[in-house]
């Protein structure tokens, strides 16, 4: 899915013109990016949470050259799944009963 088709869908379910969903979504996207670029975190309960880790400095190698090179610390956004999504993803199955009839 893609952003214009996450539009269409909010708008949909809302009950709210494209415009208005289109303004929600744009608007969730910068208080997300302005948290996580100040270094807080944000937790939905039950979908996940959006935090920022810390990648140290370390020692690589260039693929083609094989030469070593220094790559920089940095940060990475991570995200952490909640219990309702990984649940929704990955549904229980229930396992197949056994024949609990004998033979004679």
């Amino acid at each position: 899915m893609n952003k214009t088709e996450l539009v269409k869908a909010l708008a949909e379910k809302g009950g709210i013109s494209l415009v208005a969903a289109g303004d929600a979504l744009d608007n969730f996207l910068e208080i997300v990016t302005n948290t996580l670029a100040s270094g807080d975190s944000i937790t939905l309960v039950g979908f996940g949470a959006f935090s920022v880790a810390e990648r140290a400095a370390r020692k690589g190698r260039n693929p083609q050259t094989g030469k070593e090179i220094n790559i920089a610390a940095s940060k990475a956004v991570k995200f952490s799944a909640g219990a309702k999504l990984k649940a929704a993803v990955n549904p229980v199955k229930t396992p197949a009963k056994k024949s609990t009839s004998k033979k004679k």
